[in-house]
């Protein structure tokens, strides 16, 4: 994967044209009508199309030679003040024009014939674009067999033309920074392939659209929204359960096929396909979790490449966060059920503590604030909880910043409903943002209890005591009475460990607790159902993706099951129940 810093000056990229030599030597002219352009040009306008449409059926004859291609527009460019309107046709005719992997003289000549004209002629301006940004991909290239690496390298040519577009005059007063968007976006957008496209077509384009925002960056937040939703589109179509269905179907195959091999003979693998070995171990065994995994491939290593130069960080780094939280806002906190395009955001708040700290502060803006929608916060803490647990890079006493303010908040809400006199009644649709405070804290409580209480015993023990857990657990709320059960069950036994508080009366009493009765829409008798929200998903739950997959592996903190956390045995239930009832006692008094 190429750099994504510009490592040539802007001057460089656009290309001189008096230094060509094969305008001082011109090519032999091959068989053509008589005349040149100018004059049919000429006859056009008088009438005569005889020439004009003869013109248009060489330019696009597929066996075209080079030096027929570079004699045309060498004339053509000589006229191009005169190619207006109503001559697109001929101007589409040459937009077509097959030019990339041909000699490099006529990539040279086809550019400078399209700055020409966009120059004199801007009514062609999206035209040109159109051409340009058709390839970003590979499939344009087919038929002259092109590797990747030799695409990478030509790829370089539709970028060239794009930079001398906005510097060149006029374009660069009709192009200004703020409306370059108007002109430009609509076409990256409308050119971006289907989603059901090759792994390959996806890649180039997306690698294509990052590379404009490193010398166009007032696009950066558009291009970035542009990419996020398609990834989403791919994120949300496959299932957890189906992506590791189709992995583990992988797995036994190519073990099929190792054991067939070894039954049959015994072969001596040469050094290539020892290299191709481990190309072979990062496929995704499902198609559309393939796509997913080379495109968060690309994003982060685009993410690296604009945070970082020779290991330093960059300015620009707080600049990706601010683009990357707007399209987070825009289309990542309202989509239920994404696994992995969330990861994007995580990568880069690894960089630096400073970036994960004004991520979770985000977060925490979102959850507390009443104008929000009750959906958006309850997801707010969600990702607050998850990012906490899971995030190796954020040390404990940011960990327990968080939670002291997600506490205080809790706390708060629950004198709120105290003071009110009103009855209590333990509704998701009216405490929402409440229950997924709650769990927030459940939940990264798990995760962190050893981090916290490693360092000094007591002290941990005593901060544990302070956050005053017993309060929220007992609450009229009743907030794990709507936790996720594996949730409640860990935090209760976790709790119980330390003696911070006593979970087990309340679970059982919720337990004995009938569940919700609702009635079939096709008639017959009533059915329980469970209706709760809050069991959903946790937004930064394992990453399956395998190649993306390497650079998140060393930052997440995995799930460890300790031995000594097996729920409480029977025998001393009794006196956990005594236990939780004088404490009860002493509350309401």
């Amino acid at each position: 994967m190429p750099k994504w810093r510009c490592k040539q000056k802007l001057s460089r990229d656009v290309l001189s044209i008096n230094d060509r030599d094969f305008l001082n030597s011109p090519p032999v002219k091959t068989v053509r009508f008589g005349g040149n352009v100018a004059e049919m040009l000429v006859k056009y306008k008088r009438g005569d199309c005889t020439d004009y449409e003869l013109l248009k059926h060489q330019l696009g004859d597929p066996e075209i030679k080079d030096a027929q291609i570079i004699n045309w527009l060498q004339e053509i460019r000589s006229c191009v003040t005169q190619l207006t309107k109503e001559h697109e046709q001929l101007i589409y005719t040459i937009l077509r024009l097959q030019w990339v992997g041909r000699s490099q003289a006529v990539v040279e000549e086809y550019l400078a014939f399209l700055s020409n004209l966009v120059t004199a002629q801007t009514v062609y301006l999206c035209a040109c674009l159109k051409m340009v940004v058709s390839h970003f991909t590979p499939s344009i290239c087919a038929s002259f067999s092109l590797c990747y690496q030799e695409y990478e390298l030509i790829s370089h040519y539709p970028h060239s033309h794009i930079v001398q577009i906005l510097y060149l005059e006029p374009c660069k007063y009709l192009l200004p920074s703020f409306s370059t968007s108007r002109f430009l976006m609509p076409i990256l957008q409308e050119n971006f392939p289907f989603v059901q496209k090759s792994s390959r077509t996806l890649e180039c384009y997306v690698h294509n659209l990052l590379r404009v925002t490193v010398y166009i960056p007032s696009i950066r937040g558009e291009v970035l929204e542009v990419i996020i939703g398609k990834m989403l589109k791919l994120d949300v179509s496959v299932s957890r359960a189906d992506i590791e269905e189709a992995e583990e179907k992988m797995e036994q195959n190519q073990g099929a096929e190792e054991l067939n091999e070894e039954g049959l003979f015994e072969m001596v693998m040469d050094e290539d396909v020892v290299a191709d070995q481990p190309s072979r171990t990062a496929v995704m065994g499902h198609p559309v979790a393939e796509r997913l995994d080379v495109l968060m491939a690309v994003m982060m290593a685009y993410i690296k490449d604009i945070c970082f130069v020779n290991g330093r960080a960059l300015a620009q780094t707080k600049e990706l966060l601010r683009h990357l939280l707007c399209v987070f806002d825009k289309l990542i906190l309202p989509t239920h059920a994404s696994y992995h395009v969330q990861y994007t955001i995580f990568y880069l708040c690894s960089f630096r503590l400073a970036l994960a700290e004004a991520f979770l502060d985000h977060l925490w803006k979102i959850l507390q604030s009443p104008s929000q929608p009750a959906v958006l916060r309850q997801a707010a803490a969600g990702f607050m909880g998850s990012f906490l647990a899971r995030a190796k890079f954020i040390p404990v006493l940011t960990v327990r910043a968080c939670m002291d303010l997600l506490l205080s908040w809790i706390h708060h809400y629950i004198d709120g409903h105290d003071s009110s006199g009103r009855q209590a009644c333990c509704d998701i649709s009216l405490h929402g943002p409440f229950y997924s405070a709650c769990q927030a804290i459940f939940y990264t409580l798990i995760f962190r209890h050893r981090a916290i209480l490693e360092g000094n015993m007591k002290k941990g023990l005593e901060y544990l005591q302070n956050m005053n857990l017993e309060r929220v657990v007992l609450c009229q709320l009743n907030p794990l009475k709507v936790c996720l059960p594996s949730v409640t069950t860990k935090f209760a036994a976790i709790t119980r460990k330390y003696q911070v508080v006593f979970c087990y009366t309340i679970i059982e009493r919720n337990n004995r607790n009938v569940l919700p009765m609702v009635r079939s829409t096709a008639g017959g008798d009533c059915v329980t159902t469970n209706t709760n929200p809050l069991d959903s998903y946790f937004p930064f739950d394992p990453y399956l993706l395998k190649r993306s997959g390497q650079l998140i592996e060393p930052l997440y903190q995995v799930w460890e099951e300790p031995v000594d956390m097996e729920l409480l045995p029977a025998k001393k239930r009794h006196q956990v129940r005594r236990h939780m009832l004088l404490n009860m006692a002493l509350m309401r008094n």
